[in-house]
């Protein structure tokens, strides 16, 4: 288990189903993730086992943002191995609201890149972030982060392409 005291970040379980119901009750973390826009238990279940399966199948790590203090999880971190044969991986992570501003992604987001460069020697960790989302810029480059650039209608999100901006992070950084 990682540990980025406040918050640590451990498997997704069957008692997450309150987080992921409030996740999917927001108007973003739906669109761009697998959380189910239309919640219901067996929906949740169905993207807990997800998580599990994404380790087992090699696609990367999913882990929940949880309270160190009562293992309450707040929100989800991901490390993606779609591209690891090309030497990177792609990380990405949602905070439900009501534990916004308490710093639970950064935290998440530096234990992770640092597991991901150091334990795992990823060459690079990308991260990819519109460029609306003040708060998710900020948590990336609290998490040292670089950006590199903007890819334009890079990703559909809500049936509509999107332009991202684009953040980097090196052993090196």
């Amino acid at each position: 288990m990682l540990t980025p005291s406040p918050f640590q970040l451990r498997p997704f379980t069957d008692r997450d189903l309150d987080l992921v119901r409030e996740a999917a009750s927001d108007p973003h973390i739906p669109l761009i993730t697998t959380v189910p826009a239309a919640f219901t238990d067996e929906a949740g279940r169905a993207f807990i086992r997800r998580q599990h399966e994404r380790a087992r199948s090699g696609a990367g790590y999913s882990f929940a943002i949880a309270e160190e203090s009562s293992g309450r999880a707040v929100g989800q971190i991901g490390l993606w191995l779609r591209d690891i044969d090309q030497g990177r991986a792609s990380v990405g992570y949602w905070v439900v609201k009501p534990a916004r501003g308490r710093r639970a992604a950064t935290f998440a987001l530096r234990a992770v890149s640092r597991w991901a460069l150091t334990e795992l020697a990823i060459p690079r960790i990308e991260l990819y972030v519109e460029p609306w989302n003040a708060a998710s810029i900020r948590t990336a480059e609290e998490a040292s982060f670089v950006r590199e650039g903007m890819l334009r209608a890079w990703e559909e999100v809500g049936g509509e392409r999107r332009d991202m901006l684009m953040y980097s992070r090196l052993p090196t950084d």
